[in-house]
């Protein structure tokens, strides 16, 4: 026990922010940040480690960021191919180096549990996937020594925040920044890879390919009015447009329960995994969003029951 436990404060310290898409996870990584001398995070979101797409992907703008320094978000060029976990594994390593090598505190984040397994097991094959075969996973030994924290919100909750997500994303820019993506020459679904399997991206590609765009079509272009306009005129193309909606919540959805199970077969092949529920707060701040509240009550509820937790899980982390 005593050798276990000298050989684990060799190893970096990690904090490792987890959950489904759309649990506030980013918003979680800018909270802790506040609290600690010197944390510096490191995306492991498999898109947003592509640059483009920022509001499909739902990347952290930079003003959210408070001055928080970000690793591998928006990093690489989509059109140079699909990032590998090998790939992913070197990137993360070498950003964690980075980090501690300036006394820093490295902070994990995104929903990527494969991405997450890559960097931190210590023995990893990328043609073994090991949460996705039947029967129990055994437990991956981590080679660094990590504190997980798992932002957790009940799937018919988390299913009624994704739709009204993306609906949030569309009216931010989401269609217009799509549109601008398409190419009508790298439209074979079997040819996707990398930013492309982006959720909205097939689903509007298919739109697209009926309705083409012009060039250059980019957030609140004049285009966006003009389409919503023939719309507006032709209750196919209106059909076409809620349909590829419809497919993006359905998906968004589906990959959010994914990501919960990959979670939890994570827990149970032994990871300490410290569950934080925000189902409380994200169903707070849906019923402020309707009744056009300030949004006081979820920002209460979020800093209590999710921040105050984060942070002494942390700091006894640290102390250890």
């Amino acid at each position: 026990m005593a050798s276990s436990s000298a050989a684990a404060h060799c190893r970096p310290k990690v904090v490792v922010i987890m959950g489904a898409t759309g649990c506030g996870k980013s918003r979680l990584s800018i909270d802790l940040a506040s609290y600690f001398r010197s944390v510096e995070v490191i995306n492991t979101d498999k898109m947003q480690v592509y640059q483009g797409l920022d509001i499909s992907t739902n990347k952290i703008a930079p003003a959210d960021r408070r001055g928080v320094p970000h690793h591998l978000l928006g990093s690489l060029d989509p059109d140079d191919g699909e990032m590998t976990p090998s790939q992913f594994r070197s990137l993360g390593d070498g950003a964690i180096s980075d980090i501690t090598s300036r006394g820093s505190l490295p902070l994990l984040v995104g929903g990527s549990t494969s991405s997450i397994l890559s960097l931190l097991a210590e023995r990893f094959d990328q043609e073994e996937d090991v949460l996705g075969r039947p029967g129990p996973p055994a437990r991956p030994k981590l080679r660094y020594n990590c504190c997980f924290l798992w932002v957790d919100v009940s799937l018919p909750v988390l299913e009624e925040h994704q739709s009204k997500r993306v609906d949030e994303m569309l009216d931010k820019g989401a269609f217009d920044e799509l549109a601008g993506y398409y190419d009508l020459r790298r439209t074979d679904p079997e040819g996707w890879t990398g930013l492309r399997k982006a959720i909205g991206v097939p689903e509007f590609d298919r739109y697209f390919k009926k309705y083409p765009p012009p060039g250059g079509v980019c957030p609140a272009s004049p285009w966006r009015w003009e389409d919503a306009r023939k719309r507006d005129d032709d209750p196919v193309r209106r059909g076409a447009y809620k349909e590829a909606v419809w497919e993006i919540k359905k998906n968004a959805c589906q990959l959010a329960k994914r990501q919960i199970e990959k979670i939890q077969r994570l827990r149970g092949c032994g990871w300490e995994l410290r569950k934080l529920d925000a189902t409380e707060v994200v169903r707070l701040a849906m019923a402020a969003e309707e009744e056009g509240g300030s949004g006081v009550r979820w920002q209460g509820v979020w800093k209590r029951q999710v921040v105050e937790r984060s942070v002494n899980i942390v700091r006894r982390f640290l102390h250890e």
